[in-house]
């Protein structure tokens, strides 16, 4: 019987976690002196919000979002068609045994984040922490 723990339940492992944030630093690096050659990239100032790798190492991947939230589609595209580049440039970077696969997809976590704080200032919310804090003070 295999004595190999199964990090999925548990989240990711700590190797993870640090090759994930060597990534995203050099990919912000690359971003930010200019370094992938593409137009549309060029025109955008994109933040590497998180990468998250698989337990073995071999997919990264890279949440993105241009400034703004705008032409999403188009800086993931650019990125698409860069990512062997990429995946070169990391190689290097990072000491793995094998380069990671990168993979860029939309970071909707401001999106999230922006629709709780809507619903949270709704009136109906307001109206029931009001009635909350009525029944608590009797």
């Amino acid at each position: 019987m295999s004595r190999r723990k199964s990090h999925s339940a548990k989240g990711p492992t700590q190797r993870q976690l640090r090759v994930g944030e060597l990534v995203r630093h050099k990919l912000a690096e690359m971003l930010a002196r200019g370094e992938i050659y593409d137009d549309v990239l060029a025109s955008h100032v994109v933040t590497i919000t998180e990468v998250r790798m698989s337990p073995d190492l071999r997919l990264a991947t890279a949440y993105v979002m241009p400034l703004g939230g705008k032409d999403t589609e188009v800086v993931l595209a650019a990125l698409a068609r860069n990512s062997k580049y990429v995946r070169g440039e990391i190689s290097q970077a990072v000491d793995l045994r094998v380069a990671p696969e990168v993979r860029f997809r939309e970071d909707e976590t401001f999106d999230e984040v922006t629709r709780i704080d809507r619903l949270l200032h709704s009136e109906k919310v307001r109206r029931d922490v009001e009635k909350r804090g009525d029944a608590d003070n009797d």
